[in-house]
C-alpha cells in the first residue's frame, strides 16, 4: 500500500506556523472523493448562460440551501450571478459531453443541448437526473474559488436516472442498487 504525505514545508505567518500543502498532492489525495457533476445554468440577457462544476453540495434544510463552488477565474459565474436566480443541473451517467462542453470556454454551450425553462426561467438540462433552481442567497471567499450558497425555489428529481460521477480524474458509473418494496 503506498500513501502520498501531503505537507512539504512549513511556512512562519505572524504567530503561527502554517504547514504548506502541495497543490498536485492535495488533488490527487482529495480525488478519491466521489464527486457528483452538475451544470449551473441561468437565463442571462443575451441568452442561456452555465457552466460545470463538480464542488456542489446540499447544506441547509432549513432554511434550504445548497452550495457550489465556481473558479475565481470563471467569466461565467459572474453573469449568473448578475441575473440572481439560476438552475443546478445534477447531470446523469450518460451525460458526460455536457460535463466536457460546459467546461469550455469561448463556444456556445448550448449548441445542440436539449432544455427546458424552469419556472423561473433557467435552463433545466433534458435528461439531467435532478434539478435545483435557486436565489442568490450569499457569496463567501474560497481561496481561488467563490463559495455560492442558494436559496432552493423549486427541484425535482428522475429517480430512474443514475448519476454521474467524478473520481481520481476520470468519470464512473455506478451500478444502481435495487430499491427494496416498502412492507
Amino acid at each position: 500500500m503506498s500513501s502520498t504525505v501531503g505537507v512539504v514545508r512549513a511556512t512562519e505567518t505572524a504567530d503561527v506556523m502554517e504547514p504548506v500543502v502541495d497543490a498536485a498532492v492535495m488533488r490527487d489525495v482529495l480525488g478519491h472523493f466521489a464527486s457528483g457533476v452538475v451544470v449551473v445554468t441561468a437565463r442571462g440577457p443575451s441568452g442561456p448562460i452555465g457552466f460545470t462544476c463538480q464542488s456542489f453540495t446540499s447544506l441547509s434544510l432549513d432554511p434550504p440551501l445548497v452550495s457550489f463552488a465556481p473558479s475565481r477565474t470563471s467569466s461565467t459565474w459572474p453573469r449568473i450571478r448578475d441575473v440572481g436566480t439560476f438552475c443546478v443541473n445534477i447531470l446523469a451517467a450518460d451525460q458526460e459531453h455536457h460535463s466536457a462542453g460546459f467546461a469550455r470556454s469561448g463556444v456556445d454551450k448550448f449548441a445542440g443541448v436539449r432544455w427546458r425553462p424552469s419556472r423561473y426561467g433557467a435552463p433545466v438540462l433534458e435528461g439531467a437526473c435532478a434539478w435545483v433552481h435557486c436565489r442568490l442567497h450569499s457569496e463567501h471567499d474560497g481561496g481561488d474559488h467563490t463559495i455560492v450558497l442558494g436559496r432552493v425555489l423549486e427541484l425535482a428529481a428522475d429517480h430512474s436516472r443514475t448519476p454521474l460521477l467524478y473520481h481520481r480524474g476520470a468519470y464512473e458509473l455506478i451500478l444502481p442498487r435495487p430499491r427494496e418494496e416498502s412492507r
